[in-house]
């Protein structure tokens, strides 16, 4: 019998940039430990493209094929949620864990501010997943 795996939510205010960066990593490095997802409270048309090809750079991953912009109200059952660190109320949003990653918003601050939060992003989604393993979360 296959355990179900959590679900971990990544919610930043446009979901267009960390916490599709978020969700994609997530997939690459923890889809064995969780199942990623990413939401925002307002978001944009399409996903920010510094992310989208920096991703897709990093690790063959094109996020425009298999991620886009949703809202909180599209997410599914959640069991942890990660704010990105928007500086904005996070709307209540049920779960039975939540923490925030307090990350600055690289969009249009270069590709070297963009790598620095693709590193931060994969370290703290590689202790996510450590923590989840170990069921200290």
């Amino acid at each position: 019998m296959n355990k179900k795996l959590p679900v971990v939510a990544f919610v930043c205010v446009h979901n267009s940039c960390r916490s599709q960066m978020a969700e994609a990593i997530a997939k690459i490095f923890a889809a064995d430990v969780f199942e990623a997802c990413s939401a925002g409270t307002e978001i944009k048309t399409k996903l920010d493209q510094d992310a989208v090809g920096l991703i897709k750079e990093l690790y063959g991953v094109d996020m425009s094929e298999t991620q886009k912009p949703k809202l909180l109200a599209e997410l599914p059952k959640i069991d942890i949620l990660v704010t990105m660190g928007c500086q904005v109320a996070c709307p209540f949003v049920p779960c039975r864990y939540r923490e925030d990653w307090g990350l600055d918003d690289p969009t249009g601050k270069g590709k070297e501010v963009f790598l620095q939060t693709v590193d931060i992003i994969k370290q703290k989604v590689l202790d996510l997943k450590n923590r989840i393993e170990n069921q200290s979360v």
